[in-house]
């Protein structure tokens, strides 16, 4: 028979979710009028360490500031309290998973697409944003306006939500502070040295660019699918830590650009000062990236993404072979360069082509296959080329522009002047038909690219977009801008 929930002081502890070194979690309830429930978590601190006077007075400190804390990306803590001496927080259930668990089930059916991890990533800067920046307010009259200087300390994938609807969240603000500071607690508190930064291991004073070191960590064990500084032991694990040699991220995923590896090495320098110095940089930094190389994702992709990883983990764990109807709903976006190409034949004053346009495609399909596109429509006369861009959208932006320049030499000897356009974007590929979802010819950088080439008939040079001009250091001039939507538009450059 199941066993009746636990009442604790005003809920009913319903199940243990977890148990750590300083606190045990549960899943509870609370009721209210007219039988109103709400389910939560209760964060209840363990019996020995509610007999340290530190411990509880910094917990009690640090669990004031959490609860103030009110923001999209940051578990909410409703309440403080204490149940006849057990200290416990009342906080937010996200339905969902840890990202350490996440990724544990990620591992075994592959690395965590790059756009995923920076939107992961993302969302915790702006939790780690809005915490750094906090300052008293008229609760506190004596400081109000001075910062608060909240540092989380504990900043690791246990302490990343992960929701099943792509809802992305910190937890345990306060706690961890509070855990790190009670010197005498350090032998109970296990598990999260290979996330701490330099200065946290040398006992140093902390700021926010602590938390940035470990997110740093979280960012390069995302995006390699390997621990970086976790070591047999403790000590190893920690003098690791000090060091802060950090490996080659793209010796491990050569598909990574060198600009977020340079991103990542920003993060993990070890002297804080050679870091990014606050959270809105970083953020900054990593959402102008996202853009420049088309990483973008959303919540929606995260919660598809997350689903599709459960499902393939079970199925492999159970010997089964996913479903694979559900495989093109739950691709993450990939950042692709397409390029359309067209030839004209001159006007009849001028000499006859020189070339049938049959075997100027049949030139033009080495080329293409030489640079590593893939043709995805053929016509007299005609290619629409998309590269997947594995090796950063700067790589493959300069070889779509490199294949559209020696497709137009070819085109000239034959006698056609050429029409082309090059943009890159975000598409959902699926694994199965190798194209995205029915319409795709009439949707993003495909529609975008067709149009580019048609406009590029009467001057013959090639058409790119900004996105794609900040990507190759070749001369330009900006032809024109067309909008879009409302007041946004795009900028279109001419190569010279």
């Amino acid at each position: 028979m199941p066993q009746a929930p636990e009442v604790f002081g005003k809920y009913h502890l319903l199940e243990k979710i977890a148990t750590g070194g300083m606190a045990e979690v549960f899943r509870a309830r609370s009721y209210g009028m007219a039988g109103f429930e709400k389910i939560l978590v209760i964060k209840r601190i363990l019996d020995h360490l509610g007999q340290d006077e530190e411990f509880v007075t910094l917990f009690i400190d640090e669990a004031r500031i959490a609860v103030r804390l009110i923001h999209v990306n940051i578990v909410q803590v409703f309440e403080l309290g204490e149940v006849e001496g057990a200290y416990y927080m009342a906080m937010e259930y996200v339905h969902g998973l840890d990202l350490a668990r996440l990724v544990n089930r990620a591992n075994k059916v592959g690395p965590v697409p790059v756009p995923i991890a920076c939107f992961v990533i993302i969302e915790a800067l702006k939790a780690l944003q809005f915490a750094h920046e906090r300052v008293y307010g008229e609760e506190v009259p004596e400081q109000e306006g001075d910062p608060m200087n909240i540092v989380h300390c504990d900043i690791s994938p246990q302490n990343i939500l992960i929701s099943f609807s792509g809802e992305v969240k910190i937890t345990d603000f306060g706690i961890s502070r509070a855990s790190f500071q009670a010197d005498e607690q350090h032998d109970v508190i296990r598990g999260k040295y290979a996330y701490m930064s330099p200065e946290q291991v040398e006992g140093k004073v902390l700021d926010g660019r602590s938390d940035l070191f470990s997110l740093g960590i979280v960012f390069y064990e995302l995006l390699t699918g390997r621990r970086l500084f976790k070591a047999r032991s403790r000590d190893e694990t920690l003098a690791r830590v000090k060091r802060a040699e950090v490996p080659s991220a793209r010796g491990f995923r050569p598909e990574l650009s060198e600009d977020l590896e340079d991103l990542l090495l920003r993060s993990l320098a070890r002297r804080p000062e050679h870091r990014f110095q606050d959270a809105g940089e970083m953020l900054d930094a990593l959402s102008a990236l996202v853009v420049r190389e088309g990483h973008r994702a959303n919540n929606n992709d995260l919660a598809s993404y997350m689903k599709a990883t459960i499902e393939a983990a079970t199925a492999r764990a159970s010997g089964e072979r996913p479903a694979r109807k559900q495989a093109g709903r739950t691709m993450p976006p990939s950042a692709v360069v397409v390029l359309a190409v067209e030839a004209a034949p001159p006007p009849r004053s001028i000499a006859a082509p020189r070339t049938p346009l049959k075997a100027l495609n049949e030139e033009w399909s080495s080329i293409v296959h030489d640079s590593g596109g893939e043709v995805w429509e053929r016509e007299e006369g005609s290619l629409l080329v998309v590269w997947v861009a594995r090796g950063g959208l700067r790589e493959t932006v300069s070889r779509a522009v490199q294949t559209s320049l020696a497709l137009q030499q070819v085109t000239l000897r034959a006698g056609y002047r050429l029409s082309a356009g090059v943009a890159p974007g975000v598409a959902r590929i699926s694994p199965d038909s190798k194209r995205p979802a029915d319409g795709w010819e009439l949707a993003g950088p495909f529609y975008l690219a067709r149009w580019m080439m048609n406009l590029s008939a009467h001057r013959g040079r090639v058409l790119l977009t900004e996105v794609g001009r900040r990507q190759v250091s070749r001369r330009s001039s900006l032809l024109g801008r067309i909008p879009i939507q409302g007041n946004r538009y795009i900028n279109l450059y001419e190569l010279g």
